[in-house]
């Protein structure tokens, strides 16, 4: 299949993905291998992108949202881990090696007796079992009181507490309504806060400081006026400055003052207040386009907001009077004509990186293709370049894209993994492998993906001129659309049989 670049879906829906039955089985031997409770000194990784930011010229810190500098490094001086999908706010850190570059081994599999599978309703209320974890499904990864802790939804209704040396669970699970899809969000700033959505239409605050998990606070998805559709959450919100910034399938970009602290007790306490709740469309958009829910996770750069809807409508909010009161205005606006799920990635120059998918075939995401980039400085013609993904009714980009060096990696619905230059558009390279939702993610020059035939791969990257080498592949139960979380050499992702792996290797 050939990607054509011009310089310058009806798609399956999470809900409506494949089942997986109750009756399981792990093809892969598990190897079982504990892992040691030392933990070094915490420093935080280089950049992933090697493009240096043009210097300022003075040294006064940056005073915004979301510091332009930071692209490809965690939160800055908060707590060390993945702590919300693609792990910052431009959606473009991955984690820490090092990298697993040969002899995978299975470190341990949760739960170790049975798997994650649970029951959600489907069409016209038909009750269907899902297993495991699904897109996007990151684990959180978080270090606390001198552990590494998994914190991670699943579709067994449950969210997961689980020490990352042993696989054990630290505390029991939070137990919500419905599936737990998508990636959760951890609080950065040190707080014992996970911030979650459920099926079961609830955005939920929970703490996990006490013996057990407690609900501190939820939103109902269906109280917020406007809504479109369905009041699921897939979305992995950000937390900066004690505000959440949270989209929903409800169609809305949900902004939240946090207040957070803690009681006499020494307890977390959260007392939230909803500011704002801004639709995903308006009324050009209901003249040509009708579905509004937002899927992807909200990526901030400078003081903007990006993300795109069902309709592939991509949108910036500027939220520079966010603290003094002042509500977000629209200073971006661009319609790719399809769905777009696919997070946006931002790089140190502001551009934006995006995926879509191919399932309305109408003229305007036939012009503008599946892959591009995108200038928001020039919002009258943002293209920057573009490629198309259109060899069958369903196609295009589900899995989020993956900035490395000088190139973006693209996974696609027909499994091809492509790597564009950033700077023109040209394909550098391609490899096949099965149906790709997995985002990829590259930690220490390897790029490690997961497809639905239930294999993970891990190939050298680091020349990004020369065709990837394959390092290894490795089979596990089910179909794999669980984003990898890779932390101080280990991986961690799940499958769609009902299994999370911890998955470690011989360092280079």
């Amino acid at each position: 299949m050939a990607v054509t670049v011009i310089g310058h879906t009806t798609a399956m829906r999470p809900w409506a993905r494949r089942p997986r039955p109750l009756v399981l089985a792990v093809v892969l031997a598990v190897v079982v291998a504990g892992c040691t409770d030392e933990r070094a000194t915490w420093q935080e990784p280089p950049p992933i992108v090697d493009i240096t930011p043009t210097p300022t010229p003075t040294a006064t810190p940056f005073d915004g949202w979301s510091d332009p500098a930071r692209v490809g490094r965690p939160y800055k001086g908060k707590t060390p881990g993945l702590l919300t999908f693609r792990g910052n706010p431009t959606r473009t850190f991955y984690g820490t090696g090092p990298a697993v570059r040969s002899d995978p081994t299975v470190l341990w599999v949760f739960p170790e007796d049975g798997y994650m599978c649970g029951t959600t309703s489907v069409k016209a209320g038909e009750l269907q079992t899902w297993c495991g974890n699904g897109w996007t499904g990151q684990p959180g990864v978080i270090e606390r009181d001198g552990r590494t802790w998994i914190i991670t939804g699943g579709y067994d209704h449950h969210i997961h507490f689980i020490d990352a040396a042993t696989g054990e669970r630290i505390i029991p699970d939070f137990v919500t309504g419905d599936l737990v899809k998508g990636s959760l969000a951890l609080d950065p700033d040190g707080y014992p806060l996970v911030y979650s959505g459920s099926r079961d239409g609830y955005f939920r605050i929970i703490s996990y400081d006490g013996d057990r998990p407690e609900e501190l606070w939820r939103l109902d998805g269906n109280s917020v006026r406007p809504k479109y559709g369905d009041d699921d959450w897939d979305s992995s919100g950000l937390v900066i400055d004690d505000y959440l910034f949270q989209n929903s399938e409800n169609g809305n970009f949900h902004i939240i003052k946090l207040n957070r602290g803690y009681d006499a007790n020494g307890k977390v306490t959260v007392a939230p207040e909803l500011l704002h709740h801004i639709p995903s469309w308006d009324e050009e958009l209901q003249r040509v386009d009708w579905d509004y829910s937002i899927e992807n996770s909200v990526a901030i750069y400078g003081n903007v907001a990006y993300f795109a809807n069902s309709s592939g409508l991509v949108q910036g909010w500027d939220l520079s009077g966010l603290k003094n009161g002042e509500p977000p205005t629209r200073v971006f606006r661009f319609w790719a004509g399809d769905d777009i799920d696919a997070t946006i990635v931002i790089d140190e120059e502001g551009m934006l990186y995006v995926g879509a998918e191919w399932e309305q075939h109408n003229a305007r995401s036939r012009e503008v293709g599946q892959m591009f980039k995108l200038d928001p400085s020039k919002p009258d013609d943002p293209i920057v370049w573009r490629a198309f993904d259109q060899v069958a009714d369903t196609a295009g980009i589900f899995g989020t894209p993956a900035l490395y060096k000088d190139i973006v990696i693209f996974p696609t619905d027909s499994g091809d993994v492509i790597g564009f230059d950033r700077m023109t558009g040209e394909e550098r390279w391609r490899f096949h492998i099965s149906r790709a939702w997995s985002s990829p993610v590259v930690v220490d020059d390897v790029l490690y993906i997961g497809d639905c035939t239930g294999h993970f791969y891990a190939y050298d990257v680091a020349n990004t001129r020369a065709q990837p080498t394959q390092l290894w592949s490795m089979k596990v139960g089910g179909c794999i659309e669980s984003t990898p979380a890779m932390w101080r050499g280990v991986l961690y992702f799940a499958d769609r049989w009902g299994k999370l792996y911890a998955v470690g290797g011989q360092p280079v």
